[in-house]
């Protein structure tokens, strides 16, 4: 297995993972919020901020496998680096708001540290060479003058 595929595979699961936590916290409310590490979640209206959370990592996802898809792993690189703000804003989130260290570090800083690295694998990676185009020149066309 390639660096490359190792990359890819990176660049999969946290697309995968963050795909999968947006449609849990849209299609399970009582249980996607237990697992995020702050007791006790909002009530009432304030449990749309689930859906919320829910519609962001699904932008987040598929931000990811568009650039995967349009083979723009460089662009993809700085994006997943910038999207590491996210679960360490979610870990300090815990940690002012009533959950435990632990949790943040486990979950959060954890999942932040995993999508750091595919974004250092990712802007690290040998760039494809550009198969350079020599312009074809009819012999027999008349000149423009």
């Amino acid at each position: 297995m390639t660096r490359r595929h190792i990359t890819t595979a990176l660049a999969v699961l946290t697309g995968t993972a963050v795909l999968f936590f947006g449609l849990n916290f849209l299609l399970n409310l009582g249980g996607a919020p237990a697992g995020f590490g702050i007791d006790p979640w909002p009530q009432g209206n304030a449990d749309g901020y689930f859906v919320v959370k829910g519609v962001r990592d699904l932008a987040v996802a598929s931000t990811v496998f568009l650039l995967l898809a349009l083979g723009e792993r460089r662009i993809l690189g700085w994006v997943v680096l910038i999207n590491a703000v996210i679960p360490l804003g979610d870990a300090l989130a815990v940690v002012t708001h009533g959950g435990t260290a632990v949790t943040a570090l486990t979950v959060h800083v954890s999942a932040a540290a995993i999508v750091v690295l595919t974004a250092a694998m990712l802007l690290t990676e040998a760039r494809k060479a550009r198969p350079s185009v020599t312009p074809v020149v009819a012999l027999d066309a008349p000149a423009v003058r």
